[in-house]
């Protein structure tokens, strides 16, 4: 399969990502809310400072979303955080990974970034396996987290230190 194109979000592109995280298990993977509005999504989505939207399209189809958020506090503007979704017929093809690999770049080639963090369920494997293939690790474990589907979960903190240029 072709590997997705990765751009940066428009504005039209507001209805699809809302569609991916409005699938069943977009919301149970990542910390979405089921039902949420596209006026949410849209807020959510907007520009501001230290924040990039960046979409995986098959053809004109957004498969997958991936936000960074670069911290503005003086004191950690080398550390990013992400967050990302990918459609339930476009998972394991690859889209995950060219989204992720797109952001690391972004990160490390031109924003300055040398951390990026992560929170994952203990419980995705496959998400887990694609952090780590990518250079994350595990650095903690926040037990009973973050409630889903009517019970408290664990949650890992990974991240990624920046590898240097050999």
């Amino acid at each position: 399969m072709q590997a997705p194109v990765i751009r940066h979000y428009e504005a039209a592109d507001l209805a699809q990502v809302h569609a991916i995280y409005a699938e069943p298990a977009a919301f149970a993977n990542t910390l979405q809310l089921p039902y949420a509005s596209l006026a949410h999504w849209e807020h959510k989505l907007g520009d501001r400072p230290g924040f990039t939207c960046l979409v995986a399209l098959r053809g004109d189809e957004i498969v997958g979303q991936l936000g960074l958020d670069v911290c503005t506090a003086p004191r950690r503007r080398h550390v990013a955080t992400l967050g990302m979704g990918v459609k339930a017929s476009a998972r394991r093809t690859g889209v995950g990974a060219a989204l992720l690999q797109a952001a690391i770049e972004l990160c490390e080639q031109w924003l300055n970034v040398s951390r990026i963090e992560l929170e994952v369920y203990t419980d995705n494997a496959a998400a887990i396996a694609l952090y780590q293939q990518h250079g994350f690790v595990i650095e903690g474990t926040c037990r009973q987290d973050v409630f889903r589907d009517g019970e408290l979960v664990d949650v890992h903190v990974m991240a990624r230190l920046r590898q240097a240029r050999g």
